[in-house]
């Protein structure tokens, strides 16, 4: 209930400041549970990733920091967050995610790790998360305004859905999440070419 009303909410929010536009959002239209994971500029991109996804909810992977206090912990786990360590991620960065997935859910992940506006070898969290959850991952694209200051310059988001990546059956498993993870790096640099070509 909450997390509806705050997407929502937020929806009216940022279209104020321009309408985003969205490619091919049929790749996101899976039965069952499946891994998000999109490029990662700044915290606008999560929003207007969770607002593009309604009525679907997204569960995101958020870092432990952002549960310290007793209101920001109870505002994430609202919007159905949950925590991870990213400098020592124990079992729980495995476990909690998987049984969302198992639970038909879906999880959000930033592979980057971090916000960056460059190109930067990816986390592995995702592509484990999804390999030992036996679900695909479908690999998204953002650009647009990445803070306040580029909300009011009314700088025009976009966001592009890619093709799911599956983990394949005739490989070894070690195998299979090496080359999941290269579809995974060469789809989000092909999809954010495309959103710069439609500048």
């Amino acid at each position: 209930m909450v997390y509806h009303f705050c997407a929502y909410a937020l929806k009216i929010i940022l279209s104020v400041f321009g309408k985003v536009k969205v490619y091919q959002k049929e790749n996101a239209n899976l039965s069952g549970g499946f891994v998000l994971a999109c490029t990662h500029t700044g915290w606008v991109d999560i929003l207007w990733l969770g607002v593009c996804m309604l009525p679907t909810k997204i569960h995101y992977m958020a870092k432990k920091e952002l549960f310290q206090s007793r209101f920001l912990r109870w505002l994430m786990e609202k919007l159905n967050a949950f925590p991870v360590d990213r400098e020592n991620p124990g079992p729980s960065a495995i476990k909690i995610p998987r049984r969302l997935l198992k639970e038909g859910k879906v999880v959000g992940i930033f592979p980057s790790g971090t916000r960056t506006s460059e190109e930067v070898p990816l986390k592995r969290g995702a592509i484990t998360i999804a390999s030992y959850a036996k679900v695909p991952i479908v690999p998204v694209a953002y650009q647009g305004p990445n803070n306040f200051k580029d909300l009011f310059k009314r700088m025009k988001p976009q966001i592009i859905f890619g093709e799911p990546i599956y983990l394949s059956e005739q490989l070894p498993p070690k195998q299979g999440m090496e080359t999941m993870m290269k579809q995974l790096e060469k789809s989000l640099i092909s999809l954010q070419k495309q959103l710069q070509d439609r500048k």
